[in-house]
């Protein structure tokens, strides 16, 4: 119990120690890390005969890369860019989000938080274990469940494409 209670207070001193700094430092993708990634994802989705848009967020839900196909739809710009936006919020992949709500091991109101959608297509990204970003993608058909969405699918051929890259930066 002893030795319990002295890893409790070195582990709360060492918080607070790095608190005490007043800053601290985040990692972030180049805009064409991000740009690569989107356009992965929406050659991915192209070559499977779907046109998509595809968003590519900071860690601050911030747009940092855009792509459209010549074809998506009208309603794919915005779908895009919530679906990234919400991974990274949540700190979730969107179809987990969906298959979590659908069994209700999450509270309703998640899905009326603003700019929240709440559909398979946002997947998010990590370099070294750090969560950096998230790439969300909208206008292929849904697949056989929201974990298995097609749009999820090429989110994640776009994050296979730039995995090399997020492995070795510093």
């Amino acid at each position: 119990m002893r030795a319990v209670m002295i890893l409790i207070l070195i582990l709360v001193n060492s918080f607070v120690n790095a608190e005490d700094k007043g800053v601290f430092a985040t990692r972030s993708m180049t805009i064409e890390t991000a740009s690569k990634a989107a356009w992965q994802a929406m050659q991915g989705c192209r070559d499977e005969g779907y046109s998509v848009a595809v968003a590519v967020v900071d860690k601050s839900g911030i747009l940092q890369a855009f792509h459209r196909d010549r074809f998506a739809g009208p309603h794919t710009v915005q779908t895009a860019i919530r679906k990234a936006w919400t991974a990274v919020s949540f700190h979730v992949n969107t179809g987990e989000l969906a298959d979590l709500l659908q069994r209700g091991e999450i509270p309703n109101q998640v899905q009326h938080n603003p700019g929240a959608l709440l559909v398979g297509g946002g997947v998010n990204i990590y370099s070294q274990g750090e969560l950096i970003g998230a790439i969300g993608v909208s206008g292929a058909p849904p697949g056989k469940s929201e974990k298995d969405s097609i749009d999820g699918a090429c989110a994640k051929k776009g994050i296979r494409s730039i995995e090399e890259i997020l492995e070795f930066a510093d």
